[in-house]
């Protein structure tokens, strides 16, 4: 790890209203002094499914690559990208009963995101007062209702 390459905080978080139903995620990302906010939504989507893109969004609008904490709320993301996804490929994308792995698009997308950059990943505790966890929970509430 060279010590040129910055630091990147990424809070990341999503919303849907109802599950399937309308979604967003937002994205908080801070380096070197700056944030940068970024959010999105579709009309027609999961809660785990938004958690994912959230997290792909903010890695992806990393350059060049870097040392990255991820902040998100969401375990299914956290344990997912550290603990199950190798045994999930290696059992052709099948859950540890057989089952096929839900949203093997975005873990496939989340996969080739984190690549390029050092990533740790953390998880915070929703919707207690965590300010990052907080902006990120906003930005995709935002996503969720067009904005962005």
């Amino acid at each position: 790890m060279t010590p040129s390459r910055p630091e990147v905080e990424l809070y990341a978080d999503g919303a849907c209203s109802g599950n399937p139903g309308p979604g967003g995620w937002g994205a908080l990302l801070r380096m070197r002094g700056e944030e940068r906010e970024l959010c999105g939504g579709e009309p027609a989507t999961t809660n785990n499914r938004m958690e994912l893109r959230a997290v792909i969004e903010g890695l992806n609008a990393i350059r060049p690559p870097a040392r990255v904490a991820v902040y998100t709320d969401s375990q299914y993301v956290q344990k997912g990208i550290s603990e199950w996804l190798a045994a999930w490929k290696a059992r052709g994308w099948r859950t540890a009963d057989k089952k096929p792995v839900k949203n093997v698009d975005l873990w496939r997308a989340l996969e080739a995101a984190a690549a390029p950059h050092r990533v740790t990943w953390h998880w915070v505790r929703g919707h207690a007062g965590h300010e990052g966890n907080e902006r990120a929970d906003a930005l995709a509430r935002k996503g969720m209702n067009g904005g962005g």
